[in-house]
């Protein structure tokens, strides 16, 4: 789905007059296209819905999707955090019966027609974003893989471990960041179709002109939410074909991106406070970042610009603008 700087991803098979729908992230908290969407694709419960991890842009909405539908089980690390966005889910789970499930590494489900093979995390390390659930998702003789944000050394632990990554489509991870999405993995994931899902002109510059190129060399179709807005793969469990929204081609400029989207900070940059390296205590300094959101600051380091506070739960526009005002919060080069 085109959840804009986020991630959300519909699963939906028809077998023997039965439906059977996974959902796979549900979008950032400050968005509110998820529900929606999952109406309009007539949506009326779903089998499992997976956190990929706790990150508010992948769990955002997650507790207006299981308050809405009848949701049998919800898939998340077992990491916990002190955000908003995690607890509204923790008690949006509570207060529903769906089952509570914390899948690893060599877990097998069979969902209706669906194969789920479980590939990470083997055990958590405490990085949210390298425990992200990884899964590969069989559809007859078409496979998909969805790694989350999971980066470069959660890759390395799947390709060490001799499962069979080789998926027809992959979803790249961390929204086509380079700092996932190595090449060692995506040619042993060798798949024909590669999809992202980023905002449109986000700050973090998704997809990376590293991972685009990398799609190029390697004769890979690339197609992004930001550039096609939502797309659908339809498959008969042999073929598939692709649809969007809009059509577009997707290129990347050398960056660059630093020097392009970073602010200039209102006080001296020897004397301001650098998002990306200061200490818990310094962060407090800062307006409306208290000791949870200072946790969190540090949690999605880096920050390639004061607009990466936004992915913070709490911090949106009003309270940015009220840091940028203040100007004693800065990245440095």
């Amino acid at each position: 789905m085109d959840v804009g700087q986020g991630d959300a991803t519909l699963l939906r098979a028809v077998e023997s007059d039965e439906t059977y729908n996974l959902l796979i992230d549900a979008g950032d908290w400050t968005g509110d296209e998820v529900v929606p969407y999952l109406h309009s694709q007539s949506v009326e419960s779903l089998d499992v819905a997976i956190g990929t991890h706790i990150h508010a842009d992948h769990i955002g909405q997650l507790d207006e999707v299981i308050q809405e539908f009848p949701v049998e089980e919800v898939w998340m690390t077992g990491n916990v955090h002190t955000t908003g966005a995690f607890e509204d889910v923790l008690a949006a789970i509570e207060q529903s019966d769906a089952s509570y499930v914390e899948p690893r590494s060599g877990d097998e489900f069979e969902i209706g027609p669906f194969l789920v093979e479980v590939y990470h995390p083997t055990e958590l390390s405490g990085d949210f974003n390298d425990d992200s659930i990884s899964t590969r998702v069989t559809y007859g003789d078409v496979s998909f893989l969805f790694t989350g944000d999971a980066e470069a050394s959660a890759e390395e632990e799947m390709l060490a471990s001799g499962l069979d990554l080789k998926a027809d489509i992959f979803q790249l991870g961390h929204h086509g960041s380079s700092t996932s999405n190595t090449p060692t993995f995506v040619e042993a994931v060798n798949p024909e179709l590669a999809i992202y899902s980023a905002g449109l002109d986000n700050d973090y510059g998704h997809p990376h002109h590293e991972t685009v190129e990398l799609m190029r060399k390697l004769g890979i179709d690339l197609y992004g939410t930001d550039a096609h807005g939502t797309i659908v793969v339809e498959s008969d469990g042999k073929d598939f074909s692709v649809q969007t929204d809009r059509e577009a081609t997707i290129e990347k400029e050398k960056p660059g991106f630093l020097k392009d989207v970073k602010e200039e900070p209102a006080s001296p940059q020897d004397s301001c406070i650098d998002i990306n390296s200061a200490i818990l205590e310094d962060l407090y300094e800062i307006v409306h970042i208290d000791e949870v959101r200072a946790q969190e600051l540090i949690e999605l380091r880096p920050h390639h610009s004061l607009n990466g506070l936004k992915r913070i739960y709490g911090i949106g526009e009003g309270r940015l603008a009220d840091i940028k005002e203040e100007g004693i919060a800065c990245v440095k080069e």
